[in-house]
């Protein structure tokens, strides 16, 4: 008998996507993105969750799929990567996926070339696909190092001034108080 894995399942375009559910720390509705400057072309930006300052890496331009509208099921994945938290924008997280080890096979070749880095394996789960995911690799160190230099570095006055208002709007929105 094989080992069950447990895994979010998430879609980005049309391909469905699964990640140890250890990794994801909550999936959220798509707060305001503050961008910031001089970030890799596929940050998104920061978030203020709950007086955090979180980046936040768009999925879709990660694996090269083309930008769409935002729509109310898309969700953001707060994930924790080596220690540090980060988000991610997804179309839509769907379910928690119980896959028997022995249904995933390694990437195909061509995955290999394109997003091997990242991509473990492909389960197979009734007549669905499950792209699996590591998602502690899908920023090579070097990237890491510059979304840490974006959470890392101090806020002007001005940015922590959008943060804060974005963070008062949503209070407000939902019936209690600003503080």
């Amino acid at each position: 008998m094989s080992k069950i894995l447990q895994l979010v399942g998430f879609k980005v375009e049309r391909e469905f996507f699964g990640v140890q559910i250890a990794a994801v720390k909550e999936i959220v509705r798509v707060p305001d993105i503050t961008p910031v400057p001089d970030t890799p072309e596929f940050v998104e930006g920061v978030v203020n969750l709950r007086g955090r300052i979180v980046p936040v890496i768009d999925m879709r331009k990660r694996i090269g799929a083309p930008p769409v509208e935002r729509k109310k099921e898309n969700r953001v994945l707060i994930l924790e990567l080596d220690g540090k938290i980060v988000g991610i924008t997804v179309d839509s997280a769907s379910e928690i996926i119980k896959l028997p080890e022995d249904a995933i096979e390694p990437p195909p070749e061509i995955v290999s070339c394109l997003g091997g880095e990242y991509v473990t394996g492909v389960g197979k789960l009734k007549e669905r696909l499950i792209v699996l995911l590591d998602l502690a690799r899908l920023l090579s160190p070097e990237e890491m190092k510059k979304v840490e230099v974006v959470v890392g570095r101090k806020l002007s006055e001005g940015e922590k001034d959008v943060l804060d208002r974005g963070r008062d709007e949503k209070a407000l929105h939902s019936g209690e108080a600003a503080s």
